[in-house]
């Protein structure tokens, strides 16, 4: 029988296999925080603003009334999309920050 295949595992796998079990505990945790956390983003000078949750869903958005223009429905239209993709943008840069910090730094495809 070949070495290191006998009544157990080596302890090498098995220190590795308890790495592997804690980093996936890790970024259990992570997720579960992650869909807790949000961010905000902003267009029009700021005042266009919406907040994002971890889940890339939009919680809140406030309009302050001076960019409110009856004339250019485009203009607010444009500041709005523009707020949430940048709210949406910087509350997945939170997740890849935490989702690096629990990974050690590895670039697990899929994760992110």
């Amino acid at each position: 029988m070949a070495k290191g295949f006998g009544g157990g595992m080596p302890g090498n796998m098995q220190q590795m296999m308890k790495q592997a079990q804690k980093m996936q505990q890790d970024l259990a945790r992570v997720q579960e925080e992650a869909e807790n956390d949000t961010a905000e983003g902003s267009a029009g000078g700021g005042m266009v603003k919406a907040v994002a949750s971890g889940k890339n869903q939009i919680i809140s958005l406030t309009i302050d009334k001076e960019i409110i223009d009856p004339e250019d429905a485009e203009g607010l239209e444009a500041a709005v999309q523009a707020a949430c993709n940048d709210a949406l943008t910087n509350v997945q840069k939170k997740l890849k920050e935490k989702m690096a910090q629990a990974t050690g730094g590895l670039n697990i495809p899929g994760l992110t």
